[in-house]
């Protein structure tokens, strides 16, 4: 009876969210990150017939999640556990999606794949400073060091000069 009251509770809670996706009455899987965020990721939480006085069952194996390094699933599976441990005997999926939404940046930081392909998709575009830097500024005008550094960065590894002289070319 109180998995039932629990699942009752996420489908009205989650009721319209499109990255919540019950998979089965005791099988949920939850979108961090909008879609085609480079950050975002998929848990998925499965109770076990004794939860909740034992831990649900968290996944990150899913296919959504094949970019993010095993290190990294790793440490959001540690971090979730230690919740896990915290509301033992409570009904936590909510909990837990929740607390990954809001840890969602710390979670991330140290995934490197997205934001080397990133950077090198936009040199290779030819024009790289059009569309970043116009968000850039907005994010980063509080520190100029901070814009320093990202220049420096790119002219040591001699990139943006390569990419220059090809656009001049061009024209």
């Amino acid at each position: 009876p109180r998995l039932q009251m629990e699942l009752e509770a996420l489908r009205s809670i989650y009721e319209g969210d499109v990255c919540f996706r019950e998979l089965s009455p005791v099988s949920f899987q939850y979108r961090i990150g909008e879609s085609g965020d480079p950050k975002a990721f998929l848990i998925e939480v499965s109770w076990p017939e004794t939860y909740p006085q034992t831990a649900p069952v968290i996944s990150m194996d899913a296919f959504f999640n094949n970019t993010i390094s095993s290190a990294i699933k790793q440490s959001i599976l540690d971090k979730l556990m230690v919740e896990v441990e915290a509301n033992l005997g409570t009904a936590m999926t909510y909990t837990l999606f929740e607390y990954a939404k809001d840890n969602k940046e710390v979670f991330m930081e140290n995934q490197p794949v997205n934001t080397v392909t990133s950077v090198s998709n936009s040199i290779s575009i030819g024009t790289p400073d059009v569309p970043p830097s116009k968000k850039k500024e907005k994010k980063e005008q509080l520190s100029k060091t901070q814009k320093r550094k990202l220049a420096d960065k790119t002219d040591n590894k001699g990139e943006l000069p390569r990419g220059w002289n090809w656009v001049d070319v061009i024209k």
